[in-house]
């Protein structure tokens, strides 16, 4: 009997379909994800792993264990790189910021000392002006007290002393004030009972003063206190000496005798 072609195609084709393979397909199935370092969870379509069939309580008792050490052992070490890249930019930040602080206090020192110089510089020239019209304060003062201080000549002198006071420059020197040998210049020097220490009796020339700096001390004279002297004291200087003739008399005649 002659077969038949159909089988004699099946046979010729069955060569063929042995020499294909089925593509390859690969599975993860690696219970921790080696790039998070977590545990994964069963996919869908996966196999059942020794532990999901029967009898793996155990084998997944001591894979849960291991797991877990894993996973620990993995935060751990992320921990500790974390911990040193923390600390490094902690010791950084600490530097920034004590560097800042550095400069910021210097820039604070250096406004206060330019300022500080600004001052004394605008300070030292409104003295050098109040010095050079100490003198023509001077004339002032005398037409003032002579009566000659009238009309045009005394509007200008209140103009120039309101704007010398306006700057700062401030007189003193009074009559009855304490002596003070920092402000006051002694011309003169008298004692009276009047007064209880070294007291201002009259000023000469007054002085001036800008700010707290001194531009010229007031030339004064001073009294100090000078003592009573008690009335039995001065009586007995008073009282006058008597002599006694008899004791002269005496006197020379024991002269004579002797």
């Amino acid at each position: 009997m002659t077969p038949n072609r159909p089988d004699n195609a099946d046979r010729s084709n069955a060569p063929q379909e042995q020499g294909e393979q089925e593509p390859v397909v690969v599975r993860d199935r690696r219970r921790i994800d080696p790039e998070t370092g977590e545990r994964r969870s069963p996919a869908e379509g996966d196999e059942p792993t020794p532990a999901d069939r029967p009898g793996g309580e155990v084998t997944e008792s001591m894979s849960g264990t291991l797991d877990d050490e894993l996973v620990q052992v993995a935060a751990e070490s992320g921990e500790s790189g974390d911990t040193g890249e923390q600390d490094d930019l902690q010791r950084q930040v600490d530097e920034l910021t004590a560097d800042l602080k550095r400069v910021t206090a210097e820039y604070a020192n250096y406004r206060k000392r330019v300022e500080r110089d600004r001052e004394s510089v605008i300070e030292g020239a409104k003295a050098s002006v109040a010095g050079e019209l100490l003198t023509v304060l001077d004339d002032i003062e005398r037409a003032d007290s002579h009566g000659d201080l009238t009309g045009a000549f005394k509007a200008v002198a209140d103009k120039l002393t309101d704007s010398l006071g306006g700057a700062g420059l401030e007189s003193f020197g009074q009559e009855g004030d304490e002596f003070d040998p920092s402000v006051h210049e002694a011309v003169q020097h008298a004692t009276s009972p009047e007064v209880s220490g070294p007291t201002v009796t009259m000023v000469m020339r007054r002085g001036y003063r800008l700010g707290e700096k001194v531009l010229r001390p007031a030339m004064v004279a001073v009294t100090d206190h000078e003592p009573e002297e008690s009335g039995g004291q001065s009586a007995a200087e008073e009282q006058p000496v008597v002599e006694q003739p008899g004791a002269d008399e005496s006197g020379g005649d024991s002269a004579r005798e002797g």
